[in-house]
């Protein structure tokens, strides 16, 4: 029998430029969108009382949004009510903390537990625990000093990311690593405390994402059924590494003379517009210069709800980013029975079994990509055995609902080392004013 998880807990999920209301694939939204959205209605199902705090961006956007059964989504007022690239926002955290205090303040009952996601997020749930004794655990879903490394001059994050990291660490009750890269990069470069921290990865939805008759799946996606397919899905951003492809897509022609149709699915809109994602303009002039502008098809930005067919018309999956904290997408292409090509980076060189579910490839290597694209596009029968272990391995390890019991007993763990704290942290969540706190210098940026 499984565990039982303590019903009516009150968390508190604060994922400050990742709203789980956002349609990912976008500049920025992707995989913490994903992963907040995913989780959170795990663990409501598991009678958890989840509100998510997430920057209010959209003056169309009710403050408060009934999302799921158990599930709120509440917009925080700091800064204007419009869009803001993250890399912009910290200064706007103060103003968060503030509401945020003013909110839980007025509940008439108290948060058990916060889960920050990201760096500023950690920063608000910081401050959050000095002023109102509420415990946090942190998902960081990149590091900034990793960051810094593989984007350089590239990385527009203000450079008090990384001490902000380091408090957050030092501050948290438990920090998530997505995987052991990710734990060994917390040990590395922020000297963890190796007691804190707690590897679990993200997950895919088995509901959402199963294998199709790859015909249908094409007919579906507007693809002719004779042509071998490759496709790359996700953000559209340099550091995704998609030019990678189109350079190696320019191998396979010129090299092994296989022609494949390259998908490119993302964007800012549902039309591939330059103009709103540049990133689109740079790959097409790249695909001109590779002579196989012919071969690569731009879709735009896709719902949810589509991407399983895409998966599924696709003979190869590839994402070839430099740097992963984790990646989302090799999971849902395996969840289909698709082989994946990645990068030996990050999560994705954990996810995928290099030789079993698919190819490892070192990142900005189109000749190495091309190499093994070849193989799997010249061997069916080799894709089809991949496919299997890639749905019986992701099966296995990944699915949202084993994540989601591996943070519930996190959870647990936590709130029940506080569990005597309980009666006084709501005592002091009734008292203390929100101008008494920041008098007492607990509202606090540093």
């Amino acid at each position: 029998m499984g565990r039982k998880y303590a019903t009516k807990r009150k968390i508190a999920v604060i994922s400050e430029h990742a709203s789980p209301l956002t349609v990912v694939g976008g500049v920025e939204a992707g995989g913490q969108n994903i992963a907040v959205a995913e989780l959170t209605q795990q663990l409501a199902q598991m009678g958890y009382m989840i509100d998510v705090f997430t920057r209010w961006d959209n003056d169309q956007t009710p403050e408060i949004v009934h999302w799921h059964n158990n599930i709120r989504v509440i917009h925080v007022k700091a800064g204007p009510v419009s869009y803001v690239v993250k890399e912009d926002m910290l200064p706007l955290m103060d103003e968060f903390t503030q509401h945020l205090i003013w909110f839980m303040h007025n509940e008439e009952e108290p948060y058990h537990l916060i889960h920050a996601h990201f760096f500023m997020s950690g920063l608000v749930a910081a401050n959050l625990k000095r002023a109102l004794g509420i415990p946090f655990v942190v998902t960081f879903h990149a590091l900034g000093e990793v960051r810094r490394q593989c984007q350089g001059n590239c990385d527009r994050f203000p450079a008090e990311r990384l001490a902000i990291e380091m408090r957050v660490i030092q501050e948290a009750d438990r920090v998530i690593a997505l995987c052991p890269q990710d734990q060994d990069d917390l040990l590395t470069f922020y000297k963890a405390a190796p007691e804190k921290l707690t590897i679990i990865g993200n997950g895919f939805n088995p509901d959402e994402f199963f294998s199709l008759e790859t015909d249908m799946a094409r007919r579906v996606v507007g693809l002719a059924s004779a042509e071998p397919v490759i496709l790359q899905l996700g953000r559209m951003v340099p550091r995704k590494g998609v030019d990678n492809v189109i350079q190696a897509l320019g191998v396979l022609r010129h090299q092994y003379t296989i022609e494949a149709r390259l998908l490119i699915v993302g964007g800012e809109t549902d039309d591939p517009d330059p103009s709103s994602t540049p990133e689109i303009r740079r790959l097409q002039t790249l695909a001109d210069e590779a002579g196989v502008a012919d071969l690569v098809t731009f879709t735009g930005r896709r719902g949810r709800e589509t991407l399983r067919y895409y998966y599924n018309a696709a003979d190869v999956f590839v994402t070839t980013p430099w740097y992963e904290p984790f990646g989302i997408t090799p999971l849902e292409a395996m969840a289909c029975g698709t082989p994946v090509i990645g990068s030996n980076v990050g999560g994705i060189k954990h996810t995928v079994r290099d030789g079993r579910t698919g190819f490892l490839v070192p990142p900005n290597d189109p000749k190495a990509l091309a190499q093994k694209l070849a193989l799997l596009l010249t061997n069916a029968a080799l894709r089809e055995r991949m496919g299997q272990r890639s749905r019986q391995h992701v099966q296995k390890h990944y699915t949202w609902t084993q994540v989601a019991r591996q943070t519930a007993d996190l959870y647990e763990e936590i709130v029940s080392n506080e569990s005597s704290a309980d009666q006084s942290r709501k005592q002091r969540q009734q008292q203390q004013s929100l101008p008494g706190l920041i008098a007492a210098g607990k509202l606090t940026l540093r």
